[in-house]
């Protein structure tokens, strides 16, 4: 088997960027968080093969430039598996693709059963990958050899998987729209930071009271504070579900704090006098957080019978239609439109039903050509036929 070693000098980076460089074809990319392990969603390996060329293992930590590899490798096709989860701690070093090849979102256009990486590779190539150090701390140093050789075979089979691939997306007659799709993954504008991030704690849900929501609040910003001081997963702290807890609870004292027995975490009883100045602050706090948090999103589709009739008929009828063309077109529903963008139109739907205004309004939502030509009539159909079911039934019970 072969022996990995990591690149971290600037010699052997320029060796690695001149071999890149001369190699042929699609460069092979992946990258390796720390997730659950460290605060920032960085980059602590990442990983490149080119035919002509071979594998590369570059630790971003020590390497403090990469735009000789961004220079050499730029204008290349990469090939990356589930591209939206990388591409954010790749251009943070400073790595940017101009196109891409996204080999999980073709495997889903082409309707394949398992989309992970092992299970692509078993079956257009007919080989097993181990997964075993999927979630290891890879800000781990010096990482293990069994780490690097995983970390190696997730690009170094890439290249044959996108090869494979694209035979299928050809035979399928979906290599436009998967173009189409792979623009989109490369262009799509990152969200902007929440103005209540805290609000993303598992479970808030739950919680219902003002003052219950300033403590939980409280706790989740020093948490927040203190893991970023650490470059620790805030997690490992304390657990979304202890800082809920201690929200219902609201103890009143340091002791009640303490003999909370579902306040539990690493940093819990060690850190337990940041933790209880962060209960007083919501506790005293004239700064209530709103139960509910106005959104520009429809409600709960489970609402809408009760709330809106109509655009429960709108949406029920055009998920049907939908659901017809995705099978007929053998992917899952989800990727011929984004749900959200279906359930907005459904709710606010434009003043004509057309397949033009329609699409229209889901074309400034975010829709692409391929997916306004197989879905916009569909729709517009299908909500002229709830617009007269709910007539009827109006004139029924009238």
């Amino acid at each position: 088997m072969d022996e990995f070693r990591v690149i971290d000098s600037p010699a052997d980076f320029d060796d690695a960027v001149r071999r890149l460089a001369s190699g042929e074809g699609p460069v092979a990319v992946d990258a390796e968080r720390a997730s659950g392990f460290r605060y920032s969603q960085r980059a602590y390996l990442i990983q490149m093969f080119r035919r002509g060329a071979g594998t590369f293992l570059f630790d971003p930590p020590r390497i403090p430039d990469f735009a000789d590899l961004q220079a050499a490798i730029r204008s290349e096709e990469w090939v990356l598996h589930a591209a939206s989860q990388d591409l954010a701690c790749l251009r943070e070093v400073g790595l940017d693709p101009e196109r891409i090849f996204d080999t999980e979102l073709a495997a889903r256009l082409l309707g394949m059963p398992r989309v992970g990486l092992a299970s692509v590779v078993e079956e257009l190539l007919d080989i097993r990958l181990a997964k075993e150090h999927s979630a290891a701390d890879w800000s781990t140093r010096p990482l293990p050899q069994s780490w690097l050789t995983y970390a190696a075979l997730d690009v170094e089979l890439l290249v044959d998987v996108r090869d494979r691939l694209v035979e299928r997306l050809a035979e399928s007659g979906k290599a436009e729209l998967a173009e189409q799709e792979f623009e989109a993954v490369l262009h799509r504008e990152a969200k902007p930071p929440s103005a209540e991030p805290w609000r993303r704690l598992s479970g808030i849900h739950g919680v219902r009271g003002q003052r219950n929501l300033a403590v939980a609040r409280e706790l989740w910003l020093a948490r927040d504070a203190r893991a970023a001081e650490l470059d620790i997963a805030p997690g490992r702290m304390v657990p979304d579900a202890s800082i809920l807890a201690a929200a219902k609870a609201l103890p009143q004292s340091r002791r009640a704090l303490a003999d909370l027995r579902e306040f539990t975490g690493r940093a819990s009883r060690s850190e337990l006098d940041r933790w209880w100045a962060a209960i007083e602050r919501g506790l005293s706090s004239d700064d209530l957080p709103a139960v509910r948090v106005p959104t520009d999103s429809p409600p709960p589709p489970r609402a809408w019978a009760m709330r809106n009739p109509e655009a429960d008929a709108r949406l029920r009828l055009a998920r049907a239609a939908l659901l017809e063309v995705a099978e007929a077109r053998e992917m899952p529903v989800e990727n011929l439109l984004t749900p959200d963008h279906l359930r907005r139109v459904a709710w606010s739907p434009p003043a004509e039903y057309t397949a033009e205004a329609i699409g229209e309004a889901l074309r400034e939502l975010g829709a692409r050509p391929w997916q306004l030509e197989a879905t916009a009539q569909l729709i517009a159909d299908a909500f002229v036929e709830a617009s007269q079911s709910v007539q009827d039934a109006e004139s029924d019970a009238s």
